[in-house]
């Protein structure tokens, strides 16, 4: 009895075995690479969202988030509410996280949708204002902004913060 009982495992042992030699061979890494945006580029990106911002007349706040959705860069201009803090980090966060427009998830949540659920979440805030920052097709971070009349006028400031970081981005 035991014989047979050694044998199965020794069956099942091989099976496994087999299984695995059979699996691609990217299945079977250890370890992966990724990009990650530097200080210097979120600094920059968020000193570009202001200023755009500032030639407008608004007074915000600009944070950017890395790829995990953790901060890298806050600035907040001196008449900014107290308020836009905490808006600007979860705009960011939320727009890295879902690798989304913060207006676009907006229309994706509203009540009734597949997607409505996602609002409870303390952390995603679906309104405008907070966009994916991307190149060579990585998520890199993301940023927002909040402080200026209205989600595209914020979206408006956090794609300025893009465009100025885009070529050093690329690669």
């Amino acid at each position: 009895m035991a014989y047979r009982v050694g044998s199965a495992w020794r069956r099942g042992a091989v099976c496994t075995a087999c299984a695995m030699l059979a699996l691609p061979a990217s299945s079977q890494e250890g370890t992966f690479s990724l990009k990650s945006m530097t200080p210097e580029a979120a600094v920059s990106a968020a000193r570009a969202a202001l200023e755009h911002c500032r030639k407008q007349g608004y007074q915000v706040t600009v944070a950017v988030v890395d790829r995990s959705g953790l901060l890298q860069a806050l600035l907040r201009d001196r008449f900014a509410g107290a308020h836009t803090i905490e808006v600007a980090t979860n705009k960011a966060w939320t727009a890295a996280s879902f690798k989304l427009a913060t207006a676009a998830l907006a229309i994706e949540t509203q009540p009734g949708k597949p997607m409505s659920g996602l609002r409870a979440h303390p952390q995603v805030l679906a309104a405008g204002g907070g966009q994916p920052i991307e190149a060579g097709g990585a998520l890199l971070g993301g940023i927002g902004v909040s402080g200026a009349p209205g989600g595209d006028a914020d979206d408006a400031c956090a794609q300025a913060g893009i465009r100025a970081i885009a070529e050093s981005l690329e690669f």
